[in-house]
């Protein structure tokens, strides 16, 4: 893939908790030296991300509700009501754990579709709490509900302390259980190697802090060939 490829599927993130308005400012302008799809930040730095990524074609993305999407229903709402009126492109919001683990299918799917009806939405599963079937039905359940997208996890889920291979087959099950859908993966992908890999098993975007190491490292390899 090239450089300017491999950009724009990447969504730049910084959900740091103790990031500043600088360090948000900082991560716009990379994403606007690099070309990148879009800024992943959390909900008080939307407003900011959209004045810094104007007229840029770059989309704001807001995650809602980590790390395992236990907030109540309305209080989700807020956010993500609050989250497009501040100027927000899409967003990444995360599918009550506890709900899935109880089976709470219906409830899912009444949250979801709310919150999708607000913006293009991107359901992050957190497949590293999750059996494969459970993976599965909430990713249909994603589908049904209206999401644009089936996302792996954000910044907390176990899987990071695991082989990216695992997370590559849960891409793949999300694929089954959402078909037609995007499909983004996140956590732990650092390297070009991380997200080639994750792109092989199905990743339509990527979500990761890496980006700007990881188009250097495309340039490096460039500039070796060369």
């Amino acid at each position: 893939m090239k450089k300017e490829n491999i950009a724009k599927i990447i969504d730049h993130t910084n959900i740091n908790p103790k990031a500043t308005a600088n360090d948000i400012k900082k991560t716009c302008q990379e994403a606007k030296n690099y070309g990148f799809r879009g800024v992943c930040v959390n909900p008080q730095w939307v407003k900011l991300a959209k004045k810094e990524l104007k007229n840029t074609g770059i989309k704001v993305i807001c995650l809602v509700d980590p790390p395992i999407g236990d907030s109540p229903h309305q209080k989700r709402m807020k956010i993500c009501q609050k989250a497009k009126k501040d100027g927000a492109d899409e967003l990444d919001v995360v599918v009550s754990i506890p709900d899935v683990k109880h089976e709470r299918w219906n409830k899912i799917l009444k949250d979801l579709k709310a919150i999708c009806k607000i913006l293009p939405t991107k359901a992050i599963i957190g497949s590293g709490y999750l059996t494969d079937q459970e993976i599965l039905k909430v990713s249909e359940i994603a589908k049904k509900a209206g999401a644009i997208c089936v996302k792996t996890a954000t910044e907390k889920d176990p899987l990071e302390h695991r082989e990216l291979e695992e997370k590559a087959r849960h891409l793949q099950l999300m694929k089954k259980g959402a078909p037609g859908l995007l499909i983004k993966a996140a956590g732990k992908v650092r390297t070009l190697a991380d997200l080639e890999k994750m792109v092989q098993a199905g990743a339509d975007i990527i979500g990761t802090s890496f980006g700007v190491d990881i188009i250097k490292e495309i340039s490096c390899i460039t500039q070796s060939i060369q």
